[in-house]
């Protein structure tokens, strides 16, 4: 028996030799050029999931009903959000393919029509949520006590949501030629300003009002200022290899427009699956009250926190497959999906240990009351068991969406959260009887089927060959 072939860390044993095109990296240029690009994003993601959590912690002082308030707003504010997450898929394949190819013109063309697209959109979906936002609480499942403080948060964070959507745009684009610090130097800016003005404006210190979620609403706008200012700088330096000018052609380029829809068309029905499958979810957990919302919003945020790792490793892959088949090596883009699903699934291991061993500590960062504490508690046992599966599809996802398979990703969404998930947790819930516990566990269910459909299309290889 071979025993290197044993070797599932391995570069040489990745890829089939009937496959191979020409040199295999080694293991050390491998492994090093996807921890160079993922890294920076890890931190980036790692950092915004830290303030997010500190944020919610902030505003969980004020009371349950104030967190699962500020709660309420964010899968209505994702929702919104899909459509640049969508296009931003499809900014992030094309970009790359030109980097790979050689391309520096046409990856800026890109870039151009994207911020064209997302100031159009961006500005009509920030009217609706804010004239909507009474009505889009009460659909979410908020109660009598939470609903005034969740619309008037969600209505006041709405008015800088253009801005949040130009940054991830502009990011998207950054991280499809692996320009990951950059993006990592935008976030991590943006979540200081937003972690700073939250300590400043909630309680009120150092001379400021003492606001409330009001205050939590217009520390969540600061930071999107913030953000927005350096992402524009980013493009506007004379050696950013993306750099616009005022002097460029801003007028709509047909074909662009179609080769980034192509892909992102696909993923805007992902989103929206997705969007539709959490909201639903959401709304199930929350008829279950709202000190069980409370548990869940503190289950979510170590659940968040995780799936950052895996994102993060996941935008290496993604830019990395797409330089690859831009290069035409679609050995080596086979190659960095399975790299990138190692590198997750070591991170899982880490993770997994964190969850359990802080199942009583972590919880009690976001409130004092016993109950939820140890509610929250029981859902770390279910939150470690799903960290590899959540990892390894991750990277998964980001491999095929960054060869512009994203009809089957989308697909995928469909099954498992869209319908799966929000069928499995009512049966969990109101057929089971199983609270909480029940709607979580339709979590690994979820998971665990759209690793196998992921995975399962990966090992089949034709994405390799899709044209962008």
């Amino acid at each position: 028996m071979n025993l290197g072939k044993l070797n599932v860390f391995s570069t040489k044993n990745m890829v089939k030799e009937s496959l191979i095109v020409g040199e295999i990296p080694s293991n050390r240029e491998a492994y090093g050029v996807s921890m160079r690009i993922a890294v920076p994003s890890v931190i980036e993601m790692v950092s915004l999931s830290l303030i997010t959590m500190i944020s919610t912690a902030m505003v969980g002082r004020i009371g349950p009903e104030a967190m699962a308030a500020v709660g309420l707003t964010n899968q209505p504010r994702m929702l919104f959000l899909a459509i640049f997450m969508a296009l931003n898929v499809g900014v992030t394949a094309v970009v790359s393919r030109r980097k790979g190819a050689g391309d520096q013109k046409a990856a800026q063309l890109c870039t151009r029509q994207a911020i064209i697209m997302g100031v159009v959109i961006s500005v009509i979906l920030a009217a609706v949520a804010v004239i909507t936002s009474r009505s889009l609480m009460y659909f979410a499942g908020a109660q009598w006590d939470t609903i005034d403080a969740a619309a008037q948060y969600f209505r006041h964070t709405s008015y800088t949501f253009p801005l949040s959507a130009l940054t991830l745009t502009i990011s998207a684009a950054q991280r499809g030629i692996g320009n990951t610090r950059v993006t990592m130097v935008v976030n991590v800016a943006a979540n200081i300003a937003n972690v700073l003005f939250h300590i400043l404006l909630i309680e009120g210190h150092l001379g400021f009002p003492a606001m409330g979620i009001a205050g939590a609403a217009l520390a969540i706008n600061i930071s999107a200022v913030v953000g927005f200012v350096m992402a524009v700088g980013s493009l506007l330096q004379k050696s950013a290899y993306l750099r616009v000018s005022h002097r460029d052609n801003w007028l709509p380029d047909v074909e662009m427009i179609k080769s980034i829809w192509k892909i992102g068309g696909n993923s805007i029905f992902e989103q929206i699956c997705m969007r539709i499958g959490f909201f639903a979810y959401a709304r199930i957990v929350a008829g279950l009250g709202t000190m069980a919302f409370a548990s869940h919003m503190i289950g979510m945020q170590l659940m968040q926190l995780s799936m950052t790792f895996g994102n993060g490793i996941a935008v290496a892959t993604t830019s990395l497959v797409g330089q690859m088949l831009g290069a035409k090596r679609p050995d080596l883009a086979y190659m960095y999906g399975k790299v990138g699903q190692r590198m997750a699934f070591i991170v899982s291991i880490g993770l997994c240990i964190f969850t359990v061993g802080t199942r009583f500590w972590f919880p009690s960062l976001f409130t004092e009351d016993l109950y939820v504490i140890a509610v929250s508690a029981n859902l770390m046992f279910i939150i470690a068991a799903v960290q590899p599966i959540q990892t390894s599809q991750l990277v998964m996802a980001g491999c095929l969406r960054g060869s512009g398979d994203t009809r089957f990703v989308a697909l995928t969404m469909l099954i498992t959260v869209a319908i799966a998930r929000p069928v499995f947790a009512i049966i969990g819930v109101f057929v089971l009887h199983w609270g909480l516990i029940g709607a979580w566990l339709s979590v690994i269910a979820d998971q665990g089927l759209r690793l196998i459909l992921l995975y399962g299309r990966f090992a089949r290889g034709k994405w390799t060959e899709i044209k962008v």
